[in-house]
């Protein structure tokens, strides 16, 4: 289905699919609240995060040089690429030159975005997913669905169907717990034994050339500490100036993604292993990729590079928790995905994304950072119009509306009459059918107007 509204209409369609997003995403949303609650001030920290993204996006440049030059101090190779292409290119050929057989990944949403995975297999080399919810996706060949828990779309019956198809040893039990043990006894053996291990970097460190990962499983640690090769792709966006700076950010993105006041597994590493180490790669290579970033810089979306991934956008919108995260179309769904999806893959295939905003703002109120998600949603729908993306019906029919509405005397005599043909239609104080206007009640009810339009009881209040 190549277009958004076929794909929204099939997951509308998925009873399942409402049930599973909203298991995680209500639980999330509650989660957040109560730590949110904990955190003394929390408002402020907000204000500092976003002015600590704003502050190294203003020196970008200034601050990746000095990224590269202390990671290539403790010992990593530092590759940059402009493209998705090029990116994958140059993990490629590290692989080839390691002799690589097998990869274990750690979860990336970068290595998404720029087709690792699609590279990786057309090169021959074997992928193991070591997140349980990459996991899940990869032995059903699909996408992820959420930046956060890929497998969202997913529920646990689904899943227990799925290992015990899939899974060398299956579990027995109906628990989660079980299953858990299951994709761990399948998982293990792989990880230990991979030539190389992938990861993303969720910050990286400028005055020390460290990057962090985080995870909640502990699969970054087992996946990238054997291997001989560890290879990290890093959005350029990722950079912070310091430790004190990463525990901050740390802080947002802990109680934003999943509601706990610090992921179970959050580790850094400086370069590959030294003299007298236990363990360790023998060798690091940092990827350092710009993939549109540089021209979002430029192109007023600065803003949007003060994301650190956390989902809390998507958790909290009303549209994604109907439609879940593939009907998206792009490598990152929800509010965030709205305006990143544009500015990755070109905005006339994607112009319907950002019209799917109700723009009632929430998916800004829980951002860590204060992205101006809204805001810049509008400003896609602003660069659509100007382009002459907007079909020719939409565009005849703002064009009428704007003839009328320049009448104030025919539009409120309009709306007035308007006004008394919906309520007609409506029932029980809802409208299930309304003519013209399927697109809006083929899946929900509208509800139903008051007797009176809002400026006909503002005039009324406003007589003495």
């Amino acid at each position: 289905m190549s277009g958004f509204k076929e794909r929204a209409d099939a997951a509308l369609a998925d009873p399942i699919l409402k049930i599973a997003v909203e298991r995680t995403a209500g639980t999330a949303e509650t989660k957040r609240m109560i730590a949110i609650d904990a955190f003394p001030d929390f408002e402020a920290a907000r204000t500092r995060a976003a002015a600590i993204k704003d502050h190294v996006i203003a020196h970008l440049g200034a601050y990746l040089e000095q990224f590269e030059a202390n990671a290539i101090a403790a010992g990593a190779k530092v590759h940059w690429a402009e493209t998705a292409d090029e990116a994958c290119k140059i993990v490629i050929d590290i692989c080839k030159a390691a002799g690589a057989g097998s990869v274990a990944r750690s979860k990336s949403m970068l290595g998404e975005e720029i087709g690792l995975p699609h590279a990786l297999a057309e090169a021959g080399i074997d992928r193991v997913e070591t997140d349980l919810a990459e996991h899940i996706i990869q032995l059903a060949d699909e996408r992820p669905s959420h930046i956060i828990w890929p497998a969202m779309h997913k529920t646990r019956e689904q899943v227990s169907a799925l290992f015990k198809a899939r899974h060398r040893s299956p579990h027995e039990e109906e628990t989660i717990a079980a299953m858990a043990e299951s994709a761990r006894r399948e998982l293990r053996t792989q990880m230990l034994g991979a030539d190389v291990g992938i990861s993303g970097a969720n910050f990286l460190i400028a005055d020390s050339g460290a990057i962090c990962t985080v995870t909640n499983e502990g699969n970054a640690e087992l996946s990238l500490v054997p291997p001989r090769v560890h290879i990290v792709t890093a959005g350029i966006e990722k950079i912070v100036p310091s430790m004190p700076h990463a525990i901050h950010m740390l802080r947002m993105l802990a109680r934003s993604a999943t509601g706990a006041a610090l992921t179970q597994y959050t580790t850094f590493y400086t370069g590959p292993k030294r003299a007298g180490d236990r363990d360790g790669p023998d060798a690091m290579h940092i990827v350092l990729v710009d993939n549109g970033r540089t021209k979002m810089r430029e192109e007023g979306l600065a803003e949007m590079l003060r994301c650190i991934r956390c989902g809390a956008c998507m958790n909290h919108c009303v549209v994604f928790r109907q439609i879940g995260g593939h009907a998206y179309g792009g490598t990152y769904p929800g509010p965030m995905g709205a305006v990143l999806t544009p500015a990755l893959d070109g905005l006339a295939p994607n112009r319907d994304l950002a019209h799917v905003c109700t723009l009632n703002g929430k998916c800004q109120e829980v951002c860590p950072v204060r992205i101006p998600l809204p805001t810049l949603l509008k400003g896609w729908r602003e660069k659509s119009w100007r382009e002459g993306l907007e079909p020719t019906s939409v565009r005849a029919g703002l064009g009428l509306w704007a003839w009328v509405a320049m009448r104030p005397r025919l539009y409120r005599l309009g709306t007035g009459i308007a006004v008394r043909a919906l309520r007609l239609l409506g029932t029980k104080g809802w409208i299930a059918k309304l003519p013209l206007a399927g697109g809006w009640t083929r899946d929900r009810d509208m509800p139903k107007p008051a007797a009176r339009t809002f400026m006909a009881q503002y005039q009324k209040e406003r007589r003495p």
